[in-house]
């Protein structure tokens, strides 16, 4: 990975083409979560999310989102980033819980990516299609 200097003075990250940037580690922490699901693996409190359903794991993700807003506000970088990480787990369990497979999630970021530039939220007065068919796993990019 290359490294760019933001005007923050904060150095980021800039993704090289084939390059991992902390897909893997949600791939790793979905393969896990879905392990749990399974039964392959335990874990209290994923074991317990799950069978609460998808409407409190959903509740869970509002939290963790409401959290690390707080704590943005708040100023707390440190506290940011924990809350983050137990956003990125709830969500990943969210996903789980809907059978949505990470690469699903890739593959429209992907999509937003080459048709606006970045992965950002789409424009609400045109969205652009979506066919359900296009974020199937193993669907072409």
């Amino acid at each position: 990975m290359s490294r760019v200097a933001s005007t923050a003075g904060v150095t980021i990250a800039k993704r090289r083409p084939g390059a991992s940037f902390g897909d893997d580690r949600l791939d790793r922490l979905a393969s896990a979560v879905a392990e749990v699901r399974a039964g392959a693996r335990s874990s209290p409190r994923t074991s317990k999310l799950f069978a609460a359903g998808a409407p409190k794991i959903a509740q869970k993700v509002i939290e963790e989102a409401a959290e690390v807003g707080i704590e943005a506000v708040r100023g707390d970088r440190l506290a940011v980033i924990h809350e983050s990480v137990d956003l990125f787990y709830n969500l990943s369990v969210l996903w789980a819980e809907l059978e949505i497979a990470p690469a699903e999630i890739w593959r429209e970021m992907d999509r937003r990516e080459a048709i606006l530039g970045m992965a950002e939220k789409l424009p609400k007065a045109a969205p652009l299609p979506l066919e359900e068919t296009d974020l199937e796993v193993g669907a072409a990019a």
